[in-house]
């Protein structure tokens, strides 16, 4: 049940009636970036927890 192209289209006729023609192009290139940035940043490996490490280190000796 997703989205068919009569429900893409009558979509794109209401944005343009909301947004009008001259604002479409920028919210498109603006949600574009976002998706782009989003995907990016999910296939973005973790950087190590160093810092997690080494406080756990520090609680380690202090409980000794």
């Amino acid at each position: 049940m997703g989205l068919g192209l009569p429900e893409m289209i009558i979509i794109g006729i209401i944005a343009l009636l909301i947004f009008g023609p001259k604002k479409l192009p920028e919210l498109g290139s603006g949600l574009g970036k976002a998706i782009r940035d989003f995907k990016g940043a999910i296939n973005e490996p973790e950087p190590p927890a160093k810092e997690e490490k080494k406080e756990e280190k520090k609680e380690e000796t202090q409980a000794k």
